[in-house]
């Protein structure tokens, strides 16, 4: 699997990979599908998106993790959005991308990198334990569009630079 930062080029491909998770729901807090243009604007290169990798494998794009900043995060925060194609399945895609995440977090100057997952979101919710991010807070019966209310798990993972900074030669 190859780990790239994500281009323009790419958001076709993208967001029928998001469109795909989203019409399926359950999964993420995004409810409505993107078109090309949008997911360009909301994870490529638009106002709020600090970054965005690919995740290829046998010439197809079978994944993406992005940091944004959307919801004005507290300083040193900035949110992570993981998705990974469902039909074929890849395994192992969050697991290839987080590294390359965290290591521009730390690049970025960034404390904390945060995630809100769906209460009802087993996968992700295992996923970023996984990756070592630590539940924080819960956001109580927050409401899907059609009124659903439904919690929202905060987790963290603390960017430390000390731990996973590589000696200057």
């Amino acid at each position: 699997m190859h780990i790239r930062k994500a281009v323009s080029a790419d958001a076709a491909e993208l967001s029928e990979l998001l469109n795909e998770i989203i019409r399926a729901g359950g999964t993420t807090a995004l409810e409505t599908p993107l078109s090309a243009a949008e997911f360009v604007d909301w994870f490529i290169d638009g106002e709020f998106p600090l970054l965005c990798h690919v995740a290829e494998h046998d010439r197809s794009l079978v994944g993406f993790q992005s940091l944004s900043l959307y919801r004005d995060p507290p300083k040193g925060f900035a949110d992570i959005g993981t998705f990974a194609r469902m039909n074929p399945k890849t395994p192992g895609v969050g697991s290839a991308l987080f590294p390359a995440t965290r290591a521009a977090a730390e690049e970025l100057g960034l404390d904390f990198i945060n995630a809100t997952i769906r209460a009802d979101n087993v996968s992700g919710l295992a996923y970023y334990a996984k990756m070592g991010f630590e539940t924080y807070d819960r956001l109580v019966q927050v409401p899907l569009q059609d009124g659903t209310p439904l919690d929202r798990i905060k987790k963290r993972f603390r960017i430390d630079a000390r731990h996973h900074a590589t000696p200057h030669a």
